[in-house]
């Protein structure tokens, strides 16, 4: 592995020795936890490697012309002006004057280059980084680093997502890894119902209760598939850790100052209560933002939603610049493709998967940098262009994994986890 990528002393994780031999029965009772591990090295590896990752999912696709590379007074440009930001010759949007100001904390990708522009398709194929077709179901980037990293030490469950309406346990996330590495949903932010232990039953019932549930689960597995026992007790063990720190999810309890700097609006209370996870130990936290699809109407709702995302991602990297964060938090704001540079008959910008822009801060990624150019138009892309598996490279390498060496093992094939004929950008690399 190469030394630019990562401290392999410190935190890296490679080859096959590492997966297929993690069974991940449940987070949040130490190695054991993670299942049958066959080395007790990598399962202490895994555990010291404490870095974490943020994704803000944009959903249906923020216009990369009202953000991060505005075209003004050309013919698809629009209504909103640049504005210069802290990397000298760099300007993005006039809707984004916040992190205008903290753009030297950033690394950014004007240049993302992907092939679906359908929603429904589109979504997974970025979420799984695209590989190769295997015959099998990838998993989306929560489960696979739940699976590559295992829960940390806090033992809270390793994928977390936080976002508007309902909530539950989503394992089709996971792929053909096992319904244990779903994805546990918090629907407006709130954790799963019915976690309070009722006043009459005392801590001595409550053990004795989970004594005899252990036991019902041994009964249970001796003539049932091994993902369904293990996912069966995943659920268990996850409620009984949510329950433990349930006041992670009491907005109350967070200073009025925090609440009033992220905003009261679903994206900055949901960012608020995922930076809270990540410091509470959260392996993996999604953030999503829906209603991002302007097919009509593109400047007036931008106006509207581009400067909440402003606020919410600049008090994010604020607080984790303060917080001493930085060093191990990966965060990334994407969607699954951009908008159209054309505007439509009725004021809109459609699916435009072309010619993107997407950001990221954080743990082993260059600051201060924008990598690609567009056509002055906005077109199409002018420099090189990157898929999403480029970015699935570059992630795994700032978290310290071997991208292009470590597999996952899916019965005794082995699969590798991120696209075999791309490369991490170097560029985007501390």
């Amino acid at each position: 592995m190469n030394a630019q990528f990562c401290n392999p002393t410190e935190h890296g994780i490679s080859r096959r020795r590492v997966l297929g031999s993690i069974g991940g029965t449940a987070a949040g009772l130490g190695l054991g936890a993670l299942g049958g591990i066959v080395q007790p090295a990598v399962g202490e590896e895994l555990q010291k490697n404490e870095k974490q990752v943020l994704l803000l999912w944009l959903d249906g696709g923020m216009s990369q012309l009202e953000s991060w590379d505005p075209k003004p007074n050309t013919r698809f440009g629009g209504p909103y002006r640049s504005i210069a930001t802290s990397i000298p010759g760099v300007q993005i949007s006039e809707l984004m004057p916040k992190t205008a100001k903290l753009m030297h904390h950033l690394a950014t990708v004007r240049t993302m280059k992907t092939e679906d522009p359908n929603h429904s398709s589109g979504v997974p194929k970025i979420l799984r980084g695209h590989p190769k077709n295997r015959g099998v179901v990838y998993p989306f980037w929560g489960s696979a680093v739940a699976k590559l990293m295992g829960p940390m030490s806090s033992g809270l469950p390793p994928y977390l997502w936080v976002k508007p309406g309902n909530g539950g346990f989503i394992s089709k996330y996971s792929g053909f890894l096992g319904a244990q590495y779903g994805a546990l949903a918090l629907g407006d932010g709130k954790p799963p119902t019915n976690l309070v232990r009722p006043d009459f039953i005392s801590e001595q019932t409550a053990t004795e209760r989970r004594e005899l549930q252990q036991l019902f689960n041994k009964r249970y597995a001796l003539h049932r598939r091994k993902g369904n026992n293990e996912a069966n007790s995943y659920v268990y063990d996850v409620a009984e850790k949510l329950m433990q720190n349930q006041k992670l999810f009491d907005e109350s309890t967070l200073p009025a100052k925090d609440r009033e700097r992220y905003g009261t609006h679903d994206f900055g209370r949901h960012t608020l209560l995922a930076r809270n996870l990540l410091e509470a130990g959260v392996r993996f936290v999604q953030v999503t933002s829906y209603g991002w699809d302007t097919h009509g109407d593109n400047f007036n709702a931008h106006s509207s939603r581009v400067p909440k995302v402003d606020q919410v991602y600049s008090s994010l990297i604020e607080d984790l610049i303060d917080r001493g964060m930085m060093d191990n938090v990966l965060v990334v704001m994407m969607a699954e493709f951009g908008r159209t540079p054309r505007i439509n008959g009725s004021v809109g910008r459609d699916h435009w998967p072309n010619a993107w822009s997407l950001s990221m801060a954080g743990t082993g990624i260059n600051r201060g940098v924008v990598v690609g150019e567009t056509l002055a138009d906005g077109t199409d892309v002018k420099t090189e262009p990157y898929d999403i598996g480029s970015m699935f490279h570059t992630w795994y390498h700032a978290l310290g994994i071997d991208s292009k060496h470590t597999e996952f093992m899916n019965g005794t094939q082995p699969l590798p986890i991120a696209h075999d004929d791309m490369h991490p950008v170097k560029e985007l690399l501390s």
